[in-house]
């Protein structure tokens, strides 16, 4: 078992195969979060106001259900939660993560994927919604980063 978990939500797999080079570079336990209904390319079209991801990201409260859980989140000290920035913060699922496993006392760090958008709002977002949380740090990642640049970010 690792001290350091590597979890993520893809839609399109870009976020799972940077989690995974994350993960071989840190020695970190990776975790999918995966939603219990998986998104079709018509939920993900964010020029529909009434595709599913618009109508999560238009309310505050969505939660969407999660797949599995993490059986023993207790034992890692620092966890990183990976995402695609959607309307330029975290996708609602990521919410759901957060509150359905305690992560007080763990060093958080956040990194997303984007075609142009940082990871300072969703940070930001996050650093606000959850105050009781210790937010280390965030980046953006494209995948072409090397080993030596994710293990220096988490040091």
């Amino acid at each position: 078992m690792s001290e350091i978990l590597v979890s993520y939500f893809s839609a399109s797999g870009v976020t799972k195969n940077i989690a995974k080079k994350i993960s071989d570079a840190v020695n970190g336990d990776l975790f999918e979060i995966e939603p219990l209904k998986k998104y079709t390319a018509e939920d993900l079209d964010w020029t529909n106001k009434r595709s599913r991801s618009s109508i999560e990201m238009n309310d505050k409260t969505s939660r969407p259900q999660i797949s599995k859980k993490i059986s023993s989140i207790e034992e890692y000290n620092t966890v990183i939660i990976g995402f695609p920035v959607w309307w330029y913060t975290a996708p609602k699922i990521i919410n759901t993560f957060i509150e359905e496993n305690n992560l007080e006392n763990k060093n958080i760090y956040v990194f997303v994927t984007s075609g142009g958008t940082g990871p300072e709002g969703s940070f930001k977002d996050l650093k606000d919604t959850y105050k009781n949380l210790n937010f280390i740090s965030s980046k953006r990642f494209i995948g072409e980063e090397s080993n030596e640049e994710y293990t220096n970010w988490i040091k």
